[in-house]
């Protein structure tokens, strides 16, 4: 071999170490309704796991290998979440995916990710049941995960703030006809009736539903002192207008979704004193926080976050998702899980810091204890008084 053939064969190889050296990236899936009325839940949970996303690539990703997101929009439609969910396991190839904003979407989809052996981190959705579809004796492993407060927590706080707190004794309750408006119902209800009282009216409604009046009238006509609700914002604030319609005015309290932007903003002053459970509220009270608030309002050039508490579970997933793929050395679906169910040390988030959220039998990251009562005070949600 001549000098010349020596040096072409020398750069051949050079280059052919270099790109089997090159580490392709991790891909993770997010997925979640990016248009129509939970958009509000979506955007701000994909926005917020992109600047966890952009936080631990500037550090030099995971395993030496950069974090990419996948973004599929599930709309809010269970035949569509299934279809994403399968197009990011066979096509993508992701090795995790974050989101799931609505619980019936949760249910139809996340069995994809139970069979492949892929964790599915639930960081909006709340429905009760979601890390429980897939648990012993019928499955051996779960690999469905939440950052989340569920439901069975949400209605417990709901039920005391308003029983407990409040002294109100004739309750009403109005939800919407999906799989996340009736299991809540469902969920309220029960820990109505752990304090012996039953609703003078349990009432239902369609998403896009814009006259309440049928449904308040019953309650009100029942002697309702408080409206416990279960929905989406645009037909919450049709519930606060309703109110006003009707020149009723008492409490509106319920779950955690009348933070969403288009509560507040649709119902105006008519959702003024609206209270509900949060994990997050926008209010820089420490170092975590304040740049987590101070990184969204500058990238998405915002000023109040359409909904916080979407965007803070959507950036603790990632970074609890990563931890459990470093812990692990490995993006293999087995080992992630068994890492997230065991993890070591702690990790930082924006909701709390995370010290062993998980294991084996819990898959709940959200404890009761880190959650409060938030309130709606001049356009905004800030802890209630």
């Amino acid at each position: 071999m001549n000098i010349v053939s020596k040096a072409c064969a020398a750069a051949a190889l050079v280059s052919w170490s270099l790109a089997a050296g090159a580490a392709e990236p991790i891909k993770i899936g997010v997925t979640g309704p990016f248009t129509g009325g939970s958009a509000p839940m979506g955007v701000s949970m994909r926005d917020g796991v992109k600047l966890a996303v952009a936080d631990i690539n500037a550090k030099g990703g995971v395993l030496g290998r950069q974090l990419q997101l996948v973004e599929r929009d599930d709309e809010a439609k269970n035949e569509r979440g299934v279809q994403v969910a399968q197009e990011l396991i066979n096509k993508e190839k992701v090795v995790g995916t974050v989101g799931f904003i609505n619980t019936g979407v949760a249910l139809a989809s996340q069995r994809f990710y139970q069979d492949a052996k892929i964790p599915v981190m639930n960081n909006v959705a709340t429905g009760s049941i979601i890390t429980k579809q897939f648990v012993a004796p019928e499955q051996k492993d779960n690999y469905v995960f939440r950052t989340s407060a569920n439901d069975t927590i949400q209605s417990a706080m709901i039920v005391d703030e308003a029983v407990v707190r409040q002294k109100h004794t004739k309750v009403a309750i109005l939800a919407d006809s999906t799989n996340y408006g009736q299991l809540g119902r469902e969920d309220l209800e029960r820990a109505l009736a752990a304090k012996g009282i039953k609703p003078v009216a349990v009432e239902k409604y369609n998403l896009k539903d814009v006259d309440m009046t049928a449904q308040l009238l019953k309650a009100k006509q029942g002697g309702a002192q408080v409206v416990l609700t279960y929905g989406i914002g645009p037909e919450l604030a049709q519930i606060a207008n309703g109110m006003e319609k009707l020149n009723w005015k008492v409490p509106l309290i319920g779950s955690w979704t009348l933070s969403m932007g288009n509560f507040i903003d649709n119902a105006g002053k008519n959702g003024e004193g609206a209270r509900m459970p949060q994990t997050f509220i926008q209010d820089p009270n420490t170092a975590k926080r304040k740049a987590f608030i101070e990184a969204y309002q500058k990238t998405y050039k915002v000023d109040r976050i359409p909904s916080p508490v979407s965007a803070a579970q959507g950036y603790d997933s990632v970074y609890l998702l990563a931890a459990a793929i470093k812990q692990a050395g490995s993006t293999d679906g087995v080992k992630v899980r068994e890492a997230l169910e065991n993890l070591n040390g702690t990790v930082e988030g924006v909701v709390t810091t995370y010290a062993k959220p998980y294991t084996h039998d819990d898959h709940e990251a959200i404890k009761p204890g880190m959650v409060m009562i938030g309130e709606v005070k001049n356009g905004r949600v800030v802890l209630a008084k």
